[in-house]
């Protein structure tokens, strides 16, 4: 009897203890040799480029916006590195639009609705770092030279989970591509 409360509790414990997200939508065409092929419909997002990104972003969605609405945090957290420096964006609960996403008072950040697009994904576990990422991000664009599906962009790392999640965590690899039905 001990044992089953024990099993019951360690299933239920991630759902008492992390709360759960909308996550970004998308349409899963593929999944083979440890990658996914996705289609992204447009999203709205909300965007910072450089240091403190993530603590303008939560001020935006904490309320710092001309509605001085909150806005619910959602999954994931997209991160991208480039000749530019880097980028952190969040993506806005799907039921905003362009007409009625509250707009940033912050001049550093850049509200705007993703265009739909094709990505190839890698998953990972644990807490994301730079080798985490560069060896992920080159076995991605490995296996799709292998597949012959040419690349439309820059990479782009997906954080799932708060830094105070320490089990189950999960990341990916994105890479835009151009993709053929």
């Amino acid at each position: 009897m001990e044992n089953s409360f024990l099993k019951l509790f360690l299933l239920i414990y991630p759902f008492l203890v992390y709360p759960q997200y909308e996550t970004q939508q998308f349409e899963l065409i593929s999944d083979s040799d440890g990658i996914e092929i996705r289609y992204y419909p447009p999203s709205m997002m909300i965007k910072h480029n450089g240091n403190n990104g993530f603590r303008n972003l939560f001020g935006y969605i904490s309320g710092k916006n001309d509605l001085k609405k909150k806005i619910s945090m959602t999954t994931p957290v997209h991160m991208t590195q480039n000749k530019m420096g880097s980028s952190m964006e969040f993506v806005l609960p799907k039921k905003f639009n362009l007409e009625n996403a509250p707009k940033p008072n912050n001049s550093k950040l850049e509200l705007y609705q993703s265009k739909a697009e094709y990505f190839a994904s890698i998953k990972y576990g644990g807490y994301s770092n730079l080798e985490k990422e560069n060896i992920f991000t080159r076995e991605l664009i490995t296996k799709l030279k292998n597949k012959n599906i040419l690349i439309n962009g820059v990479p782009k790392v997906l954080i799932y989970n708060s830094p105070y999640r320490f089990i189950n965590r999960t990341n990916e690899i994105l890479i835009p591509i151009i993709y053929d039905k």
